[in-house]
């Protein structure tokens, strides 16, 4: 039977005083913690199921609790996302929820997470994102990116820029959002990477290719977060190694 596995971590990184990302796999979630190495959890393949980060916005108030209420719906509709008219609607759905609670508690006004994922199902990845959270699929020794950033042309002689155009919540009157979705062939083999920007910020996509054409599954976790900490650890750094498998 064809599985998925899926290894994740979530970590502070070296600067920040705590970590304001979530996770979802399945139904499955990890909010605002720490893992100290990663977590390998297999799914058969057919129910659709949802792998995502949630990066709540740091400068803003409660990101991590904005970044928690996103995951937590998903892992409670996930095995509904059965095509992108269902994804786009859960992920407009999030953006709501978050809007919904910060008007309802003072605490909470203008806080926003970005969003990134994939679900899987028997025939097909669908890939979504609000943000510059990322969904890279290894291929041919490098990565390809499935998501697209909401973010402007990093300034001349940079890399990355902390500008962020769309988000779910983030300001403090309700807007709708327009979540990237886009539908790929599932194949056996195919291995995607879900994450942060605590990642993808120090860590070259080249360098990402190379170290997951190098090491597989919890390893390759591993390598990649040592990647990020090596590079000064500047933000929270959560990941999720997604492999379709064979034979369960």
């Amino acid at each position: 039977m064809p599985y998925i596995a899926v290894s994740a971590l979530s970590h502070p990184g070296l600067l920040r005083d705590h970590n304001e990302d979530s996770l979802v796999i399945g139904p499955w979630t990890l909010c605002a913690t720490v893992t100290e190495n990663p977590q390998t959890l297999l799914f058969p393949l057919g129910t659709p199921c949802v792998v995502a980060v949630a990066d709540g916005l740091g400068g803003h108030p409660a990101g991590e609790v904005a970044s928690a209420l996103v995951v937590r719906r998903l892992a409670l509709t996930g095995t509904t996302l059965d095509g992108e008219p269902a994804v786009r609607e859960a992920v407009s759905a999030c953006n709501e929820d978050v809007y919904r609670a910060a008007l309802a508690e003072e605490d909470l006004t203008g806080m926003g997470t970005t969003l990134a994922g994939i679900v899987l199902t028997a025939e097909a990845a669908l890939v979504f994102n609000v943000g510059d959270s990322r969904v890279l699929e290894a291929a041919g020794g490098g990565v390809r990116r499935l998501s697209v950033d909401d973010s402007p042309p990093p300034p001349p002689g940079q890399r990355t820029t902390n500008i962020v155009t769309q988000t779910l919540g983030g300001t403090l009157a309700p807007r709708t959002v327009e979540p990237h979705v886009s539908s790929h062939p599932l194949t056996v083999g195919a291995r995607y990477l879900v994450c942060s920007d605590g990642l993808t910020d120090p860590v070259p996509e080249e360098e990402i290719g190379t170290l997951l054409d190098r090491h597989l599954a919890g390893r390759a976790a591993f390598e990649l977060w040592k990647a990020a900490i090596d590079a000064g650890g500047p933000d929270n750094i959560t990941l999720a190694l997604v492999t379709v498998g064979e034979e369960l």
